[in-house]
């Protein structure tokens, strides 16, 4: 198994077992793994940001309808297919940020976007490994909009219109579609 094989068995591990998996206990039951796409070594980047000289702060909306507070940080572009692509990293309290919507969402990636932790390497240069894009806990659930008495309720920053990309990043977590469980609902 590979370091990427390892870390998908453990978070599905997690998501099975965890107190603080995002799955409901009837999901956890009827659980047998979340979906990838098969590891991409052209998606893992190493990029030179073009970091802003003003960062600004905006205020990202999340899926409870309230908003968090990030620092556009910098930009850069790759190409996926032959096709140019462009990406804003954001910083916050916890870190570097990259949440982004690729032109998969709603068939096999997760219609709200996936995120990304980018590592810094140095000086303006990351790691951009896009085969560790992930899910936010949003989309194992209804989102809070449509119910709002769901059992878990989680608040997820909603990727800006800046990272919505045309391309397909086929790497990284697909779409959740949950089991039904034993006996429906």
């Amino acid at each position: 198994m590979s370091d990427l094989d390892d870390f998908r068995a453990e978070k599905d591990h997690f998501f099975k077992t965890h107190p603080q998996s995002p799955l409901t206990p009837a999901q956890k039951r009827a659980f047998t793994g979340l979906s990838y796409f098969p590891e991409n070594p052209a998606l893992r980047l190493e990029v030179e940001l073009e970091v802003f000289p003003q960062r600004e702060v905006i205020e990202m909306q999340i899926s409870t309808g309230d908003v968090q507070r990030y620092q556009r940080f910098g930009q850069f572009t790759f190409t996926v297919d032959g096709q140019p692509a462009r990406l804003t990293v954001y910083a916050g309290e916890h870190g570097f940020f990259l949440p982004f919507v690729d032109a998969l969402a709603n068939t096999e990636t997760y219609g709200a976007g996936r995120y990304l932790e980018p590592e810094p390497l140095g000086g303006n240069r990351f790691l951009i490994d896009f085969n560790l894009a992930y899910n936010p806990y949003c989309a194992y659930n209804e989102p809070y909009w449509i119910n709002p008495l769901a059992e878990n309720r989680w608040s997820c920053p909603i990727t800006p219109a800046e990272n919505r990309l045309k391309v397909p990043i086929r790497a990284g977590e697909k779409l959740y579609y949950p089991e039904e469980p034993p006996g429906g609902h």
